[in-house]
């Protein structure tokens, strides 16, 4: 049964750390929105009318008791909280019981309200403080139907403060977006001025509905990644013990306990859509988009040499976290908080996003989709009309030469050599043959891949040698000559050991150890410098140490290169952001050679 709505005590009313929540129409949607998903809404229609400052927000939640009707709009009135202690246990987007109240003050309010299971609904249009002018049963189905109407009518200077109508209507659009993320079952439904301006489809997560609002973002673009961690220990652990008891049972907003954690990512792959500005980077808790700078920069520096240079993820990170584990208060629209043992997220955090771009099983959801038709085709072509063999019928004269050749010198296929040294497992890669000797191609329980073997070990020495950047003393050292003071200066910065060895000379006396043995170490170090970071010259003695396009590989060198490779951290791209890659699915394949004709009644016969 949920609670009903009542006045806060005044201590906890000063508790908050409530200020104006009632500045746009953005913000009107914001409020009305938020209480429509506590309500436990799987349905909301957002109606504005901007030129008459009007908002109207209908949803399909619990409704409303008439006597909550009635105090609904009073000051600092709510059902959602009750003591100081409440304050720290927080499980609603609303909680402070001042939005409405601010409403019935800026604007006219009229809410309409049916509860779930009564006969009747009632409309309450209420005076400025936020009491109930006028009083009448209507006809509505269960839920709740609120319209603010003349908002800051008697603000005149608030409106001329506001930005235009177009710029609102962008807020009030990114608002919707943002809300929706954080709760993709949802339908939504936005009106404008009498027009259906957009609507979002609900779907079962939100990688199935980013797409819907970045228009130009495929489904298979996405990696989504749900995971289930342990909840670190500290403050109010007796309250996680004890969990919190949810009382609406239509609410997916929260658990009925909260006494564990998850994290949930959607990330863009970065061989396949990255964005100009970091405007796709996001963070949410317990179903609301915040801001958090220190989990934004940690996912920016967990996807660091994944991308091109000056190209940003789309990297949006939903926490479900125990509520006493976040102070809300920090802002008056609650769009920052103070998160306790943030080191610990911040681990968590990079460890998932590491999972969610290596190759493996889980990333490859699809696979098992293609295994199943694949095998519907391969059937469905073994049961076709045809009285003749599959394979490719030699001639006589082919017949007695191929045996010929075999009794003076048998061997395997490259296909065989590959099937005889490196059984398939599941999801992984089979080296079958060398492409210009530049391209790997790979055989994937979901098709064929071609891997560029240059930037594929490159992201294989990279990944070494920042876990093991290790330098070893040369003998004899390498001589550099004519090297200015910043190149000096800058192989000291990576630790290399420079000392005078002449006039105009220099002797390099330490070096990365996977350059010790190349006959191109000088120009290696040379290349080093001329600047940056450790994690640039990193990059550079990758790219130097890796193996050349053009240079041939036998099958054996080919499998291992690739089984180091599906093993690295971020295998889609190389450390300077290029893919690494080209997938070409089973089902592609079937589709450009006609193969499904074969399940349906159009064989060609």
């Amino acid at each position: 049964m949920r609670p009903g709505i009542q006045p806060l005590p005044s201590e906890v009313v000063h508790l908050i750390a409530a200020g104006e929540v009632i500045d746009s129409l953005a913000a009107v949607v914001r409020e009305l929105v938020e209480n429509s998903l506590d309500a436990g809404a799987t349905r909301i229609v957002v109606s504005l009318w901007p030129q008459q400052w009007r908002v109207r927000v209908a949803d399909n939640g619990c409704g409303m008791e008439f006597v909550d009707l009635q105090q609904a709009a009073t000051a600092h009135s709510t059902s959602k909280i009750r003591s100081c202690e409440d304050l720290w246990k927080i499980t609603s987007l609303g909680f402070r019981g001042e939005a409405l109240h601010s409403l019935a003050q800026l604007a006219d309010l009229e809410i309409l309200s049916r509860p779930a299971g009564s006969t009747e609904g009632w409309r309450i249009v209420y005076c400025s403080q936020g009491k109930a002018a006028q009083v009448e049963t209507v006809a509505i189905a269960p839920g709740t139907v609120v319209t603010v109407s003349n908002l800051f009518a008697s603000w005149s200077e608030r409106r001329q403060g506001l930005p235009s109508a177009t710029q609102q209507m962008k807020a009030v659009q990114t608002t919707i977006q943002q809300i929706a993320l954080c709760h993709p079952y949802v339908t939504w439904q936005i009106w404008q001025n009498d027009r259906e301006w957009f609507t979002l489809c609900p779907g079962a997560t939100t990688q199935q509905l980013l797409p819907q609002i970045l228009r130009q973002v495929r489904l298979s673009d996405l990696q989504q990644l749900k995971i289930e961690v342990a909840t670190p220990k500290g403050e109010g652990s007796e309250e996680r013990e004890q969990g919190e008891q949810e009382w609406n049972p239509k609410s997916k907003i929260q658990n009925p306990k909260l006494n564990h954690s998850s994290l949930q990512l959607v990330l863009g792959l970065p061989d396949r859509y990255h964005r100009h500005r970091p405007d796709w980077v996001r963070v949410a808790v317990n179903g609301r988009m915040v801001k958090s700078p220190e989990l934004e920069q940690t996912m920016l520096a967990a996807m660091a040499r994944t991308l091109p240079r000056d190209r940003y993820p789309v990297c949006f990170l939903h926490l479900r976290i125990p509520p006493n584990q976040i102070n809300w208060n920090r802002h008056p629209a609650k769009a920052e908080i103070y998160l306790h043992h943030l080191s610990y997220w911040q681990e968590q955090v990079t460890q998932a996003i590491e999972q969610a771009l290596r190759l493996g099983a889980t990333n490859f959801p699809e696979a098992v989709h293609m295994a199943r038709v694949g095998k519907l085709i391969k059937a469905a072509e073994e049961k076709g009309a045809y009285g003749t063999s599959r394979s490719i019928q030699p001639t006589p004269a082919e017949i007695e030469t191929n045996k010929s050749e075999e009794n003076t010198n048998p061997r395997p296929t490259l296909r065989e050599a590959a099937c005889a040294s490196t059984p398939l497992a599941s999801h992984s890669l089979k080296a079958i043959a060398q492409v210009h000797n530049t391209y790997i191609l790979a055989e994937h329980p979901a098709g064929l891949w071609l891997v560029e073997q240059h930037i594929a070990h490159e992201r294989v020495l990279y990944e070494q040698l920042c876990d093991r950047w290790q330098l070893v003393p040369l003998e004899p050292p390498v001589i550099l000559n004519q090297l200015t003071p910043a190149q000096r200066s800058q192989l000291e910065r990576i630790g290399l050991e420079v000392e005078p060895f002449g006039e105009q000379l220099w002797a390099v006396r330490t070096a990365p150890a996977v350059l010790q043995q190349r006959d191109d170490c000088a120009e290696a170090l040379l290349e080093l410098s001329w600047g940056g970071d450790l994690q640039t010259a990193q990059v550079a003695t990758a790219c130097r140490s890796a193996i050349r396009n053009g240079t041939p590989l036998n099958l054996e060198d080919m499998q291992t290169l690739l089984d180091q490779w599906q093993r690295t951290r971020n295998p889609r791209t190389c450390p300077h952001g290029r893919p690494i890659y080209l997938s070409l699915e089973e089902s592609a394949l079937a589709r450009f050679f006609r193969r499904h004709w074969v399940i349906g009644k159009s064989h060609g016969i």
